[in-house]
């Protein structure tokens, strides 16, 4: 093939270079997932300085061109992640952050949109469900073109502690954690499996398994101040199947409509994403309890949302 869309390079902009979006960028670049990365942060000195030292080991992997742009360079991004804000503190949740992340928010959608009509917003900063939400809204995006890292990470750090309690390759657990990406997230242990078979977990373990999930962000921040190579990973699993249009189901944060009885807010679920962005979202047959935990999820993003407005 010769034609210009052949030969048109593929690009990711990140948007804050602070933890989450350098350790992406580092991810991205040692996986070659796309032919431009680009870094943009309000402070472009950080951006030029994380660029340079990554450039410097492109003898050793080679393959990516990197450069520290600005939001115009958005303009034949493919994908756009943000990272950017307010970072969430020792003791802090993650909807303590909302206020301050959503003025934040509010410029960065209006300066990507103003030169991209076409590409992927990929969300990443906290609380995700609800900035992706409000991402989508000021966009006017559809929805399919907005996502969230939602609960990719969660099911990640819940499948890894079944694993080592089972003593088996977490890539092996099937088990998800829907909802929100937060204290109100659900495991549906009702569908948790190794190949096909019942996990066979007494309840407290099941209950030590998720509390450990759960505060699994809370642990890694008060030892070390901030989570940076696991949601990194999880947000090159999302380009992955992005660029590569995989139609890989993956959990993310997506707009439900009558999904187990929840409407108009994003959510964790699990969703096929490919090439445009979410194509399809995958049905759970939660069981009563499940539903009603997760009906509480919503209830709860959705009342901090409309505080915002």
């Amino acid at each position: 093939m010769t034609t210009s869309s052949a030969l048109k390079p593929s690009r990711v902009v990140i948007i804050g270079m602070g933890a989450v979006g350098t350790t992406t960028g580092y991810t991205l670049m040692l996986r070659q997932r796309s032919s431009e990365l680009v870094f943009v942060d309000v402070n472009h000195d950080k951006a030029t300085g994380e660029m340079l030292d990554m450039n410097h080991g492109l003898p050793f992997t080679g393959g990516v061109k990197v450069w520290a742009g600005d939001y115009s360079d958005c303009k034949d991004a493919d994908i756009i992640i943000i990272t950017a804000g307010a970072s969430q503190k020792p003791g802090e949740t993650r909807i303590d952050l909302l206020k301050k992340n959503a003025s934040i928010f509010k410029d960065i959608i209006d300066r990507i949109t103003e030169v991209n009509s076409h590409g992927i917003l990929l969300i990443a900063t906290n609380p995700v469900d609800i900035l992706s939400y409000t991402s989508w809204k000021q966009s006017g995006w559809p929805a399919s073109r907005v996502i969230g890292s939602g609960t990719l990470l969660d099911s990640a750090r819940f499948r890894y502690l079944i694993g080592k309690n089972k003593g088996i390759d977490p890539r092996s657990i099937h088990a998800h954690i829907i909802g929100e990406h937060g204290d109100s997230e659900v495991p549906v242990w009702s569908l948790a499996n190794v190949a096909g078979t019942d996990l066979e977990l007494d309840e407290e373990t099941q209950q030590d398994i998720f509390n450990s999930t759960k505060n699994a962000a809370y642990e890694i921040i008060n030892a070390k101040g901030a989570t940076s190579y696991a949601i990194a990973l999880a947000l090159d699993r999302i380009v992955a199947a992005i660029l590569g249009n995989e139609g890989s189901v993956l959990n993310v944060s997506t707009l439900l409509e009558d999904y187990n009885g929840v409407s108009d807010v994003y959510l964790g679920v699990p969703c096929v994403v490919d090439r445009h962005g979410v194509r399809e979202i995958l049905p759970l047959p939660l069981n009563e309890t499940e539903k009603l935990a997760f009906q509480a999820s919503a209830s709860k993003l959705k009342e901090q949302i409309a505080g915002l407005e």
